[in-house]
């Protein structure tokens, strides 16, 4: 592996989180009325790959109880789902429901108005590519996730 294209990512990415990074938001002041540990909790959970609450409170460094409150709040909300594992009843998985997704979009720690400002600043072509290489590093990351399962927590525990 090229160490000159792992340092360009180590420092280009830095670079625009900084530049389009927002305020955490507060649960009163946004449309989902989510805090900021909210929007960390609901950006680890997928619509369809479960997550076990032990688990990501081991990846999130956060008590199995802090968790366990803040998701009965965010499921009596409408953004998270809980159900029974197949084939283990003893066993929960959580995921991030539709009204989840959508209450994300309005706490993301990247403000969209400055990505498409950021974006804009780019001629056409290189914006394309941008955003094609984004995406292409992002897809990456998922198969890397997807060889790692244990990734974020050595044990998991339900």
């Amino acid at each position: 592996m090229d160490s000159d294209l792992v340092l360009s990512v180590l420092s280009a990415y830095p670079q625009v989180y900084q530049a389009c990074h927002r305020r955490h938001p507060r649960a009163r002041t946004n449309p989902g009325r989510i805090s900021a540990r909210d929007a960390w909790i609901l950006g680890h959970l997928h619509p369809t790959q479960p997550v076990s609450p032990g688990r990501l409170a081991g990846h999130l460094s956060l008590s199995p109880s802090t968790v366990s409150e803040a998701v009965k709040r965010l499921e009596r909300l409408g953004y998270v789902t809980r159900r029974r594992a197949p084939g283990d009843g003893r066993r929960l998985e959580l995921f991030l429901a539709a009204r989840g997704v959508d209450a994300l979009k309005g706490a993301t720690v990247l403000d969209a108005e400055r990505v498409r400002h950021m974006l804009a600043l780019l001629p056409a072509g290189k914006r394309a590519r941008a955003v094609d290489g984004l995406a292409l590093l992002a897809e990456a990351a998922r198969m890397l996730n997807a060889r790692e399962p244990k990734r974020w927590h050595d044990g998991d525990a339900a």
